[in-house]
């Protein structure tokens, strides 16, 4: 084995325990960061249904529907971008509305699925076809990209009215690309729903490469 910078030479059997060592230690730091991005993935999605939730609720007891509600929604949200970051614009909130709508039932929001997957499937109005995305967005594990991109060509309807499957099949695998579990810590969602679009730890790539789970706030979460 040729001496590699910071490595001393090893015979087999020294090798053969690195190799396993090593193994063993990036498998574990791997599923910690898929656990960490499920978790604070997950987390903002039930966050963001439930202000949809409390939108719907408030409209529905007339808070928000008189004359004098036109300006409440764009006041709270000017409230909660000077508090909780960028990421609550009136249009997002109305997003956050149409998700609650969309997916009524918390029960049924699914783990694996981001806020950007949702964003995507509030575009697929037919309900049949939008329980299809979903599903085989967590079947293929589909990133929220991928997911936004088989909707944009029509994949399920072109798929349904095909004769021939496999050649839409296969054009869709071809845009499919691998996406890196740590990818998630660049996501402007993520960010934003962290409060960390600005902190300065982020700006550095090669600090988010090395430590995507540290640089959370400082260690805080």
């Amino acid at each position: 084995m040729n001496k590699q910078k910071g490595m001393v030479m090893m015979d087999n059997k020294e090798l053969t325990a690195y190799e396993n060592i090593y193994s063993e230690i990036k498998e574990t730091l791997l599923q910690s960061r898929k656990q960490a991005y499920t978790s604070v993935n997950f987390s903002m999605v039930q966050a963001y249904w439930q202000i949809g939730k409390i939108i719907v609720e408030h409209e529905q007891s007339g808070n928000l529907r008189s004359d004098y509600g036109k300006s409440i929604l764009p006041e709270i949200s000017n409230r909660l971008q000077q508090e909780f970051g960028k990421g609550f614009s009136v249009r997002t909130l109305q997003q956050m509305k149409k998700f609650y709508v969309m997916f009524p039932i918390a029960n049924a929001l699914r783990s694996q699925l981001t806020w950007t997957h949702y964003r995507a499937l509030l575009r697929v109005e037919n309900e049949e076809a939008r329980q299809w995305y979903m599903n085989e967005a967590v079947a293929c594990a589909w990133s929220g990209r991928q997911l936004d991109r088989q909707i944009s060509t029509l994949y399920y309807e072109r798929l349904l009215s095909s004769r021939e499957k496999e050649p839409v099949m296969n054009e869709a695998k071809e845009l499919l690309k691998p996406l890196a579990v740590e990818e998630f810590i660049k996501d402007p969602y993520v960010l934003d729903f962290l409060n960390l679009k600005d902190y300065p730890a982020l700006r550095d790539r090669e600090q988010i490469r090395l430590n995507p789970l540290i640089n959370w706030r400082a260690g805080t979460i």
